[in-house]
Parts: structure tokens; sequence; C-alpha cells
């Protein structure tokens, strides 16, 4: 009997960490709406579930999120999925959606960061003017922001985007992260190192390094 050489078991154990890290991604199912970025052939999927009116959710964005970028995302070693859910005040998060998918999203993540930067002037209650100056920072007239705010097509789209998320992934607050499929703490702004950690122990299962 021939003993396969080091070469034939190195490439078989590359083919193997493949064909596993294509099945953790295939276990991953895409959703309606799904936002991403990074690399689709990325080892690990991240999906976070936020909402524009949740503070927790903008701590991430402003603090976290730069760094697990700049290590995960921008590198091709995570994709990361953004999905949405509405919490209180509800009309505010849709609104802050549909101004981000204007124009067909192509500045959904720039609108995203900036409305979640604009919280701390929301105390006025005076949120749309807020909204309108973000649109028009983005390219978008106050005549299509009103036309995305009031588009039956994309509001029956989000009514969908929620039914998933609550129907489907069962998620039940923001944030809410899943990675390769297994879900964080519901509720919790998760530090780097949660997410490192998280990240390692997906790329165990898959034969996959960092």
């Amino acid at each position: 009997m021939r003993t396969p050489s080091r070469r034939a078991v190195c490439v078989s154990a590359a083919a193997g960490a493949m064909l596993a890290a294509a099945q953790a991604r295939a276990a991953v199912k895409s959703a309606p709406g799904d936002m991403s970025l990074g690399n689709p052939k990325a080892p690990v999927h991240v999906v976070e579930y936020l909402s524009l009116s949740c503070s927790h959710c903008a701590h991430f964005h402003e603090d976290v999120f730069p760094a697990f970028r700049a290590k995960y995302v921008d590198t091709g070693k995570v994709y990361f999925t953004v999905r949405e859910l509405l919490t209180a005040p509800a009309q505010v998060a849709a609104a802050g959606f549909l101004l981000a998918r204007c124009n067909g999203g192509t500045r959904y993540f720039d609108i995203l960061d900036q409305v979640f930067r604009s919280q701390g002037r929301w105390g006025s209650g005076q949120i749309k003017p807020i909204f309108l100056e973000i649109a028009k920072e983005n390219g978008i007239t106050e005549a299509q922001f009103e036309a995305c705010l009031s588009d039956a097509k994309a509001n029956d789209a989000l009514s969908s985007r929620l039914e998933y998320a609550t129907g489907v992934d069962k998620v039940t607050g923001t944030p809410t992260f899943f990675v390769n499929g297994v879900m964080l703490q519901v509720g919790h702004t998760p530090t780097l190192a949660e997410l490192d950690a998280a990240i390692a122990k997906a790329l165990s299962k898959t034969g996959g390094r960092r």
C-alpha cells in the first residue's frame, strides 16, 4: 500500500478546512434585505440585529465596530451583515432605516453611523429635521427623503424584514449577534475581546485560522 506524501496530506487537510468553512457559511441563511460588508467567502459570518433607536447599538458602532471592522471585515476574515429590528420609539427607528435605504441603500452604512451619532440630539423631540440634515449630507434631497419615508413598497419590505427577525431568527431585542449561526447574548453589547473569542470558536469548528 502506497503511503500518501506529505504534500498530499497537506492538500487534503486544506481541502477539508475549505469544505468545513463553506459548510459553516451555507448554514447561515441569507435574510430579506441583508446589508453586508466584507468578503462573502470569509470563513466567519457575523450578523448583527440592531435598531437605530437603541443606545447600546449606538455604543457598539461608535466604540467597538471600528476596531472590529479593521481587524476582521477589512482583512477578509469576517463577512458582516446588519439586520433590522425596531425598538422604542419604533417610528424613529423605522424612519432611520427607510432613510438609510434611500437611493438603493448606496449610503446605508454611512447613514446608520450618522443616525447613531445623532441620538444625543433627540432630546428636543424634533428628530425629523435631524434626519433631513443627514439625508442632505448624503446627497438625498428633501423630496427624495419624504418619498423614501412614505414609499409603500419600502414600508412593506421593512415589515417583511421584521417578520423574519422575530419569526425565523427568534430575535427579541437589540443588539443581538450571531456568529456562524450561533446566537450570542441578547441585548448585550459585546466587547472586541468577546467577539474575538466567539470568532475563534467558530474558526475552530471550520479548521480555519485567524
